[in-house]
């Protein structure tokens, strides 16, 4: 059984405007499937317009705000898992709260006067997804609200902690924090290459926590990303993910761990140097509602095992479990209960 406050996630909070569009708006507004990128100028319109001409759904959201609440759906402890992040003093930080207290979620957002509660466009076609991020509050998170005794203390209290690589563009004093105090505890300290962009743009930033990174995840198309920005001559996933297991590590305790999926292909674990790979659990086309959130999802489930110390095996299962449930619904949200065995 997992305890009370065994999982930490830090991120971005923002509230995905999922909705179904088509080509032209993708077009429209420069945007690619499959990608995560943050908004420009250019894009800030598209809120609007989503939200006036197309049949708009608001669900809680931001990469490790979904990972920690589906871990949290599968453990079905209380209060098992927490999170932090920055929100605004408005009406979508509001249901945020709600959400994430009614999905069993231990939340200590800071909460920020003078910006408006972050949010996604979540454009769908043909049920794969584009991600655009309009940060706003979610940018505006300081590492004196973590170090605040009732917030430190959810990362003493923590004995595994994760964070997606979309944080490293907001806080990454406060990653650092965090990373120190697990590799000096003996705890598992883990993060998500998250999107091409973070690991082209925010390489600086990416490099000083990986040392400190016991389970690296991804997906094939941020692996290759990494795998160009480092001027390794491959897309093999398999070789990549056994040369980032191999980086330097900060402290000997923990081999770190590669953990890349594929879409429908094979997730592939690297492990002490050799490779394993996993085959996920493959849904006929017409019963995909829409890949938003499959990789979040992946994790929370992945995490729900970690906690439990169950074999690799079983954390792989269990994410491909969760994935498979959520690409079955719109956006990160699932049933009441999960039956996953």
């Amino acid at each position: 059984m997992a305890c009370e406050g065994v999982l930490l996630g830090m991120g971005n909070p923002l509230l995905d405007i999922s909705a179904v569009v088509d080509e032209e708006f993708l077009a429209k507004y420069d945007i690619k499937l499959n990608n995560a990128i943050l908004a420009e100028e250019k894009h800030l319109p598209m809120y609007d317009e989503i939200a006036s001409k197309h049949n708009v759904e608001y669900i809680a959201g931001g990469a490790t705000q979904n990972s920690i609440r589906v871990a949290q759906w599968m453990l079905q402890v209380p209060n098992a898992t927490s999170y932090m992040g920055c929100i605004g003093k408005d009406k979508f930080g509001e249901e945020m709260k709600k959400s994430s207290k009614a999905a069993g979620v231990n939340v200590h957002y800071y909460e920020e006067e003078t910006a408006s509660t972050g949010t996604c466009a979540v454009c769908v076609v043909g049920g794969e997804r584009s991600l655009v991020a309009n940060l706003s509050a979610a940018n505006c998170y300081k590492s004196e609200h973590l170090k605040r005794p009732e917030n430190w203390a959810l990362v003493e209290k923590a004995k595994y902690i994760y964070i997606a690589g979309f944080f490293l563009t907001v806080s990454p004093e406060s990653i650092l924090l965090v990373a120190e105090h697990a590799a000096a505890n003996n705890k598992v300290f883990m993060m998500n290459l998250s999107a091409p962009f973070i690991c082209e743009f925010f390489r600086d930033a990416l490099e000083k926590a990986l040392p400190y990174v016991d389970y690296v995840f991804g997906n094939e198309t941020e692996a290759r990303t990494f795998a160009r920005v480092h001027g390794w001559e491959t897309e093999n996933v398999e070789e990549i993910a056994l040369k980032i297991s191999a980086l330097p590590k900060a402290s000997g305790t923990h081999q770190r761990i590669t953990v890349i999926t594929q879409g429908c292909d094979p997730v592939v674990v690297a492990d002490n140097g050799k490779v394993k790979t996993f085959p996920v659990i493959l849904l006929p086309k017409e019963k995909l509602v829409d890949t938003n959130g499959a990789g979040d999802a992946f994790v929370g489930g992945f995490l729900s095992q970690l906690v439990q110390e169950k074999s690799i095996e079983d954390c792989v299962r269990a994410g491909c479990y969760a994935a498979n449930v959520i690409i079955q619904r719109s956006g990160c949200t699932y049933p009441e209960k999960p039956d996953f065995n």
